[in-house]
């Protein structure tokens, strides 16, 4: 009687391992990538309570969640012979568990790879003003690049952004000058146009004043008014030329 207990036990404790070896749970975001005899299931697990068979089935647990993969600095040459030292963030997940666990050894190590490429063959396309000024454009090729590569992965690719840009100090020296002068060349353009419109302003001026000489007299008076209220010891006072005709005109009948 002792010895059948001992077995009905020892049954029982086997049968309790069996099923807390049996029964498995996937979270929300997760899904269990089932192997029977070494054979993929055609359907993932979960998420919840799923049950395997234990010895026969394997279970390999993937995360569904946005992944954020830092791209390591890379060395590029831009088109422009430029070296600069770039690196750049990635985020993407997986969409279909079965293809980022059978199509590919590690997705992870697979898609930095693919990603550290992309960034040095796509960034020496361009020249150094391309790689600052237009951030968005370059962003979007790496994206599209990126995520057709991985797709046969069963990875979606979202965003890639090009984070940081180091350049040489000699360049960045250089472009500073650049900046410089480039401002300085505006400063003279709208000095230079200013000018020009104070010309043509006073251009449209001296012709009306020229059609009314009492406006030429008013103006002259107001002049005077202004210098007028000058505190100074000397004053030149403008005398308009027309004035000494009435002293430079020969009597009539005179010699």
């Amino acid at each position: 009687m002792t010895a059948a207990i001992i077995v009905v036990v020892i049954l029982a404790f086997l049968v309790v391992l069996f099923l807390i070896s049996a029964i498995k749970v996937a979270r929300e975001y997760e899904r269990g990538i089932v192997f029977r005899i070494g054979r993929l299931f055609p359907e993932p697990k979960g998420p919840g309570l799923f049950l395997r068979i234990p010895v026969i089935d394997q279970v390999i647990k993937v995360d569904l969640r946005t992944i954020t993969l830092n791209i390591p600095p890379q060395e590029v040459i831009t088109k422009d012979n430029v070296p600069v030292r770039v690196n750049a963030v990635a985020y993407f997940r997986i969409v279909d568990p079965n293809a980022a666990i059978v199509q590919v050894e590690n997705f992870m190590v697979a898609t930095s790879q693919i990603a550290q490429t992309t960034l040095r063959s796509v960034l020496g396309q361009h020249v150094l003003d391309e790689l600052l000024s237009e951030r968005e454009k370059i962003n979007a090729i790496l994206q599209e690049i990126i995520d057709e590569a991985t797709a046969p992965w069963g990875i979606k690719v979202s965003i890639v952004e090009v984070k940081d840009v180091e350049i040489p100090s000699g360049m960045q020296r250089a472009m500073a000058r650049q900046a410089e002068a480039e401002r300085e060349r505006r400063a003279k353009v709208i000095a230079a146009e200013g000018e020009f419109q104070a010309s043509e302003r006073l251009k449209d001026a001296a012709a009306v004043l020229s059609e009314n000489p009492m406006s030429l007299q008013l103006r002259f008076l107001q002049t005077m008014l202004e210098m007028s209220s000058e505190r100074t010891t000397n004053m030149i006072i403008p005398f308009p030329i027309e004035m000494f005709s009435l002293f430079l005109k020969k009597p009539e009948g005179g010699s």
